[in-house]
């Protein structure tokens, strides 16, 4: 239940225990001089005092205490409603000694007060009317039930806690899976390109031939895999570990991206602060998604990559002159749709479309939390 609908809920319950009271002392034929008027606030109080019972449910037991042997001690004979639902609500908050070192004193100040009435009563008769304001009976009901409920409260939040439990150990285990299929089926095949590449590189080399761009750009790119590989394994093992590549990787993935022949700029805007982890890998991802996009399909000869740092967000902008048109909107592929989920899961926007001047757009605006 909502923190809203808690306190309307208490103050519900404290008015009609309020109006209850007065109308149980109204009954009483009280003609309504100072004393009765005190009587009526008293009644009032004691049940309006229900509305802090879960904020403060030990000053509540006093006051409606209180104020059920005020209008006791000046002539009300009304139950004390009030002070039952009080001893409800600390035994359910926990306080089983307060609540019963309040009760016992009840059980004893009522007597007292009605003994000072201005009717001249018994012993007897003062204990009779302090009984049926107040029966043993009702407290040890009231009692139990506020510990019946903080009993099945306790349990339920224990059983919340074992789900959890339950579900952070089994993603662990599929972490676990997860990391061992892709140790045992890309591990090995990426090392043999990357070592393939090295030795073709190495042998052009001694020969005095030059190396191609592109063998240096399958050399680069397999050194990336392993690393990246390693980076995702050890995040799969460890959820703590955070992965390495960030905003500040940008201009070594500009760069690599050079090495394949497409012409990549990079241009950061605004005054750098920091940002949180997730945003700065997400920023990474977006443009390394991009630029590979931009690679394989656009055909494009020119990329720029373009970060703004703006007070409350960061902007991330990839523009290229390929092929793409708005007359012919592309079919969003897994990177898109991944690029879109890691944005979304951010609280961000991200637009990507083919630009009126052609080529592709990519804009993303993750928020970072720095707006006043």
């Amino acid at each position: 239940m909502s923190t809203g609908r808690a306190g309307a809920r208490d103050w519900a319950i404290a008015v009609c225990v309020a109006a209850v009271l007065l109308v149980a002392g109204r009954s009483g034929g009280h003609p309504g001089t100072e004393t009765d008027l005190l009587g009526y606030a008293l009644l009032a109080a004691g049940g309006l005092a229900l509305a802090a019972r879960r904020r403060a449910p030990v000053p509540v037991l006093a006051v409606t205490g209180l104020c059920a042997v005020g209008y006791q001690a000046v002539g009300f004979d009304v139950p004390a409603v009030a002070f039952l639902f009080a001893v409800y609500a600390a035994v359910r908050a926990g306080h089983h000694v307060t609540t019963v070192a309040a009760a016992v004193l009840m059980l004893a100040a009522l007597p007292l007060a009605a003994l000072a009435l201005p009717q001249d009563l018994s012993v007897g008769e003062a204990f009779a009317q302090a009984r049926g304001a107040l029966e043993l009976a009702w407290l040890v009901a009231a009692g139990a039930a506020g510990e019946a409920l903080r009993q099945a409260e306790r349990r339920a939040d224990e059983a919340e806690r074992t789900r959890e439990e339950t579900a952070r150990r089994r993603a662990d285990e599929e972490r676990l899976h997860i990391a061992r299929e892709l140790h045992d089926s890309l591990t090995h095949q990426i090392s043999i390109i990357k070592v393939q590449a090295e030795v073709a590189v190495h042998l052009a080399r001694k020969r005095g031939e030059q190396v191609p761009e592109a063998l240096l750009a399958i050399r680069e790119a397999g050194r990336e895999a392993n690393r990246e590989l390693r980076a995702t394994l050890e995040t799969l093992r460890d959820d703590d570990t955070a992965p390495p590549h960030g905003l500040d990787h940008l201009p070594e993935l500009v760069e690599r991206a050079r090495m394949t022949g497409l012409d990549a700029t990079l241009t950061i805007e605004g005054q750098r602060h920091d940002v949180p982890a997730a945003v700065d890998r997400t920023a990474y991802r977006i443009v390394q998604e991009s630029l590979t996009n931009i690679a394989r399909h656009a055909a494009g000869a020119t990329a720029s990559v373009r970060v703004d740092y703006r007070p409350d967000a960061l902007a991330i902008q990839v523009d290229d002159d390929g092929t793409a048109t708005p007359a012919a909107a592309p079919i969003p592929g897994v990177g898109l749709l991944g690029m879109r989920e890691r944005v979304t899961a951010l609280g961000g926007r991200l637009r990507a479309e083919p630009r009126n001047e052609g080529g592709f757009t990519v804009h993303a605006e993750l928020p970072v939390g720095r707006a006043s």
